[in-house]
């Protein structure tokens, strides 16, 4: 199995371990990256990738089984349509997969043209989590019923909250904001249990942690723990970035269920966890503390109580990524016929988390039953008229 990779970064060099560990004999035969920074992984893994600067000049030298886009997010509309437009049949693209409503529209418009609900595979890798895999049986037994209202956070340490302050994610424009590159993952969860599309949205937040007056007077031990990437800079306090450093949102649902989700990037005790509330019981897990609990609402029995069920560790996502790759391997074999999500879950989160940024910034609920007919339109090949396209 031969595997093409546009933007050799972090998160795809990661991959690459979890997808060689599955299957030792695939092969990354060709990259296209500006930099080899990341190229030594591969040799490491065994493989002598052809280079290319120029994604089109590599899709035309070569066929792939898998083509892997890791590039920075603002740049994956167009790497998807170049690989929308090539001969892969499989295409695997990190999340999120596109920074705003109008790409959203384009990329549905592509993926009618292109058959890319069959080709496209995200990597929105909490799906395939064990924690995940435990709420979504413990619905399937009936024992949370119609899902009435989620709380549920995801809060990150300052090693961590600092990294975003400092890589190319501080930047909304290259990064889509902080919802949607990190919490993404979050989103697309709730939706997934929830089973319907977010209607209505309103979210408040901003920065208070990560400015030039909150500068310690000595430099912090976890600004060493992470350090950033591509375009990055060395100062978290610089007031150079425009994401949140905290943000709480409220969702509605098609079905009526809520959401109320809290991010946070200065939690000195992290945690990432949901409590999913249903007409039949109630399903509480953390990702990171690596517990799951369901109980029953009419007669109070705990039915679950796992005080393990994952790795509990960050790195992998938990278990996750060994996990997806796995999964994705054995899904382009065809010995899985589904994966936890397709690329169209993978929008609809996007659309939610991008409504709660303009809901923060203007002040207002955002209503998207105007947003899912374009969007629908878009996946049914319709053309857009200039009148339909704006913002959330």
């Amino acid at each position: 199995m031969k595997i093409g990779v546009i933007g050799l970064g972090e998160r795809i060099a990661t991959l690459a371990k979890e997808f060689k560990a599955a299957d030792s004999s695939i092969q990354f035969v060709a990259v296209s990256d500006p930099t080899q920074t990341r190229l030594r992984v591969l040799q490491q893994l065994g493989d002598s990738p052809q280079c290319y600067e120029d994604p089109t000049e590599m899709l035309a030298a070569h066929s792939f089984d898998i083509l892997m886009i890791g590039s920075p997010n603002a740049m994956h509309l167009e790497h998807l349509r170049l690989a929308l437009a090539s001969d892969a049949p499989f295409i695997f693209a990190e999340k999120p997969v596109v920074v705003s409503i109008d790409e959203t529209m384009e990329l549905a418009r592509l993926i009618a043209r292109h058959d890319g609900r069959k080709r496209l595979m995200i990597g929105l890798v909490l799906r395939y989590s064990a924690l995940y895999r435990g709420l979504r049986a413990a619905q399937a037994a009936g024992q949370i019923g119609e899902v009435m209202s989620i709380e549920a956070s995801e809060h990150i340490a300052p090693f961590h909250g600092s990294f975003f302050m400092r890589d190319w994610r501080r930047s909304t424009q290259m990064s889509g904001g902080f919802m949607l590159e990190k919490c993404c993952h979050d989103i697309d969860l709730y939706q997934g249990a929830v089973g319907a599309r977010a209607m209505r949205v309103a979210s408040f937040g901003g920065r208070k942690k990560y400015l030039p007056e909150r500068r310690p007077a000595r430099e912090p031990a976890y600004l060493a723990a992470k350090l950033p990437r591509w375009g990055g800079i060395n100062d978290a306090f610089s007031g150079a970035a425009d994401i949140i450093d905290y943000q709480t949102a409220i969702v509605e649902y098609a079905t009526g269920a809520s959401l109320s989700f809290h991010t946070n990037l200065n939690v000195p005790d992290q945690f990432r966890r949901f409590a999913v509330i249903g007409v039949d019981g109630m399903a509480e897990g953390d990702f990171i503390r690596n517990t799951f609990r369901v109980t029953l609402s009419d007669n109070g029995e705990v039915v679950t109580d796992r005080a393990a069920i994952g790795s509990g560790s960050e790195h992998g996502h938990y278990g996750a990524d060994a996990a997806m790759a796995a999964d994705i391997l054995a899904h382009v074999k065809g010995d899985l016929p589904d994966l936890p999500l397709d690329v169209v879950d993978a929008l609809e989160a996007g659309v939610t988390a991008i409504a709660m940024d303009v809901a923060r910034n203007e002040g207002r609920v955002v209503e998207l039953a105007d947003i899912w007919t374009r969007f629908d339109a878009a996946l049914a090949g319709e053309p857009e008229d200039e009148a339909g396209a704006s913002a959330a």
